[in-house]
């Protein structure tokens, strides 16, 4: 009889077409995912046109969404610790595609905000389970780079979503917009079909026998009798509580991230939600303004494979610091009102050190807690950050309405990402003497 380390096997062995199955079906649905929230920045001007609504209406309509996916991902991330990660991909997936199908048929704003909300509820539990997953079935050597590759599928939902407004909106208005949802659900059953479970969820079910066909895929050598027994190294000892986030010395470092993510999601979403409309009142033509949510998701997809990239070479921690200072200066110089293609480079930047930058907080967080605690950390660090992505659209409203120079309103969007740098300073400050610690201890 043979116990088999999942954990130290799929670490020795060559990432596999397996693996990057699990990476293109992630990628996908993050795709989707990705579609969903950005959609609504594109939509926003021609809401407020059509019905009417104060900048601080608007902030607050589109809140309604991340308020949704708040409670996504406090709910689904623990969940899926309990019903396995696959069960709680398929549900998100299924509640934010129909309901944003049905937010093309809003005929008014208290109808949007439903719909938003409950399409919310599905974006903020897919995400941290994709990354959970994701986390699991990479080598901790490129674990980095193929989470923050699958995450790019969030970034190019942001650019088809740009891409579709520029066509569709000035010819047949916002609904069709949402009405494209209903194209994913064609693709749910063969999700479901080819999507592996957690093999560490499976171990801990006693589920042996699915977990060696799994397993079986990653290493078509290895020959598993009836009696070997595959075991995670990192299922032991902990329970999937709020409270063991903060256990084994994580306190300082779980707030630290905490505050990395609320910021972090603040921008985002207040970038997202506002600039193409901010852009338009600068002087920009409506099809530039678009084309900068375009050139912020670019940014964001280039930003999180370059940082993942990096952080599997120099470490996490360090190359957030650093896109985090890039975010605060970026977004200042988009406020001095430049040139077109300068805007697009500063733009291009901003979604590189934000967007991006957020992927490498999912990563961070995978990186920090073990298998049996990942969901929930994973997921109310999402949620903590949901608080920011809420308060950004919202301060955005309130400040635009105060009808403030351009350039004071990209300052203060800017203070945020400063604010992240310093945190993940700390952060990197109390991991480096843990680990540090860790290795004396081991001497």
């Amino acid at each position: 009889m043979r116990n088999i380390d999942v954990n130290e096997a799929i670490d020795s062995h060559p990432f596999g077409g397996f693996q990057w199955t699990v990476v293109a079906l992630c990628a996908l649905l993050l795709i989707v995912d990705g579609y969903d929230v950005f959609v609504a920045g594109t939509v926003l001007p021609t809401l407020i046109a059509e019905w009417g609504l104060s900048k601080p209406q608007a902030g607050a309509l589109q809140a309604w969404a991340l308020f949704g996916m708040m409670f996504g991902a406090l709910v689904f991330g623990p969940l899926a610790d309990r019903i396995g990660r696959k069960k709680g991909i398929a549900i998100s997936f299924m509640l934010f595609t129909v309901s944003t199908l049905f937010t093309g048929f809003a005929a008014s704003p208290d109808q949007f905000k439903v719909f938003r909300f409950i399409a919310g509820l599905g974006c903020g539990g897919l995400m941290p389970n994709a990354v959970a997953l994701m986390n699991e079935y990479a080598p901790k050597r490129l674990r980095g780079t193929m989470v923050a590759l699958m995450f790019s599928g969030y970034s190019v939902g942001g650019m088809v979503a740009a891409g579709l407004g520029i066509g569709l909106i000035p010819q047949y208005g916002w609904q069709p917009m949402f009405f494209i949802a209903a194209v994913p659900l064609v693709m749910l059953p063969f999700i479901l079909w080819q999507l592996p479970e957690s093999l560490g969820f499976l171990i801990r079910q006693g589920d042996q026998a699915k977990a060696k066909r799994i397993y079986a895929k990653i290493d078509p050598a290895a020959r598993l009798g009836e009696n070997d027994r595959l075991v995670f190294s990192e299922t032991k000892g902990a329970s999937a509580s709020v409270a063991e986030l903060f256990r084994h010395q994580r306190s300082l470092r779980t707030l630290m991230l905490w505050v990395a993510f609320f910021c972090c999601l603040l921008l985002v979403y207040l970038l997202s939600s506002w600039l193409p409309k901010v852009l338009q009142e600068a002087g920009y033509a409506e099809k530039a303004s678009l084309l900068s949510l375009f050139s912020l998701n670019f940014g964001g997809m280039v930003g999180a494979i370059a940082g993942g990239r990096l952080g599997d070479r120099f470490g996490l921690p360090k190359v957030v610091v650093g896109f985090f200072l890039a975010a605060a200066v970026s977004i200042a110089l988009i406020g001095y009102n430049p040139p077109a293609g300068i805007l697009f480079l500063m733009v291009f930047v901003a979604g590189a050190t934000t967007i991006g930058t957020q992927i490498l907080l999912y990563a961070s967080v995978a990186q920090l807690y073990n298998l049996s605690v990942r969901s929930t950390g994973l997921g109310w660090a999402s949620g903590v950050g949901r608080i920011g992505a809420i308060v950004g659209p919202t301060l955005g409203g309130v400040l635009l309405a105060q009808q403030l120079p351009l350039q004071q309103n990209f300052l203060i969007f800017a203070v945020p990402a400063a604010v992240s740098a310093l945190a993940m300073a700390v952060f990197a400050v109390s991991n480096a003497r843990r680990e540090s610690a860790v290795q004396l201890a081991m001497v």
